[in-house]
């Protein structure tokens, strides 16, 4: 008996570096500062609404677009916020995390044959969610130190078949933000076209150094051509909850939702009453940018002792640092080092490129607890 000839849709996929870091670091006990998984507790009210919600008997499913009073939390939120009001009904829908969003947007609003410029290094779903579409990702590569976006390049990249443009900011995994005069001239090159923005802000309040996060909902010629993307996981230090939203005119939308029902109808309901509940205490998300900040200046102070350079962070949880003082091996291979002799788990910025370009940086996320912080800070000092 044969089996069926598979033809892959994604020959070039294979396991993630997060899990081949993670099972070396399995079998290596290590302090992890690889992954953006926060190492501290949630507020204590969202388990407890939760919770709540859960014995009361809300278990059932959602409504497809998620429950009405998260959406005109989130409504509120966002116009109090970007100066954008939103249709909570028709503009607004809440997924099963930010990567479903991300998903039902490439896959609603790409076709066969499309190009979608997008940046590297990047969050590695970017790309096979592109190609699930019989679409070509035209990658602009960001370099370092500044991983500025190269305007003149993007300009030359655009063609008649470009149908979107993935950003991210704050950025993972760099930790660079995007400045007014990004989106100003983002917005002069999509002017007059049919390109459709997908901005990824996952990490919206995560912006240091008293900078506002430039969303593109704070730009009207943006927001009209635009689909934001973001994570309650990331905000709420939930991120194994898995539950997300996006937000997009009602003519993006509309398609949205189409692949959305489809692909997962309904995100989680007694969850959904736990963030709307915490929505109202706007507090939790506002104090994020100084809590990670310190976090940040905490792991910058305790390796400034290193042999490692520390490039800049202006928001996210991560912070890169360049190892050419130490070695020149290749990035993969310095990480697994990294594990094996030191016990410390970091991510190779080469995993963040399809060509794996390797620039000698790894990346380090400060989402920890202040000990595990110092704890990996010195084992890296012994590099």
């Amino acid at each position: 008996m044969s089996s069926p000839r598979i033809v892959s849709k994604l020959p070039q996929v294979g396991t993630t570096i997060f899990s081949v870091i993670g099972d070396l670091a399995a079998r290596h006990p290590s302090i992890n500062l690889s992954q953006g998984a926060p190492s501290f507790p949630c507020a204590p009210d969202l388990i407890r609404v939760t919770h709540e919600a859960m014995l009361a008997g809300e278990n059932q499913y959602a409504p497809m677009t998620g429950l009405p009073e998260l959406r005109e939390q989130l409504a509120t939120k966002i116009a109090t916020s970007y100066g954008h009001h939103y249709d909570a009904g028709e503009e607004i829908t809440i997924t099963a995390s930010a990567s479903e969003a991300l998903f039902c947007a490439i896959t609603a609003l790409v076709h066969p044959g499309d190009e979608v410029i997008m940046f590297e290094p990047a969050f590695d779903s970017y790309r096979p969610m592109i190609q699930l579409q019989g679409a070509t990702p035209v990658v602009i590569a960001l370099k370092a130190p500044s991983f500025a976006i190269p305007w003149d390049e993007v300009a030359a990249r655009i063609t008649p078949r470009t149908r979107m443009i993935v950003l991210n900011t704050p950025h993972n995994p760099t930790g660079t933000v995007w400045q007014a005069g990004d989106q100003e001239r983002l917005a002069l090159l999509v002017r007059g076209t049919d390109i459709v923005i997908l901005s990824d802000e996952v990490y919206e309040h995560v912006v240091f150094d008293g900078a506002l996060h430039q969303s593109v909902i704070r730009y009207p010629e943006l927001v009209e051509r635009s689909v934001a993307v973001f994570s309650f996981g990331k905000t709420f230090h939930v991120t194994g909850w898995r539950v997300g939203y996006c937000v997009a005119p009602r003519p993006l939308m509309e398609e949205i939702r189409k692949v959305h029902q489809f692909a997962m109808f309904a995100a989680d309901t007694p969850m959904q009453y736990g963030f709307a509940h915490l929505l109202q205490q706007p507090a939790h998300y506002q104090g994020l940018a100084a809590f990670y900040q310190r976090k940040r200046d905490l792991l910058v102070s305790a390796l400034a002792d290193s042999r490692f350079t520390l490039l800049p962070s202006a928001g996210s949880f991560f912070m890169l640092a360049s190892y050419e003082r130490i070695s020149d091996e290749a990035d993969s291979l310095f990480v697994q080092r990294l594990i094996r002799d030191h016990g410390v788990a970091t991510i190779p910025v080469s995993a963040f490129y399809h060509d794996a370009t390797d620039q000698r940086v790894i990346r380090l996320s400060f989402s920890k607890d202040d000990d595990t912080l110092l704890a990996g800070a010195e084992r890296l000092c012994g590099v």
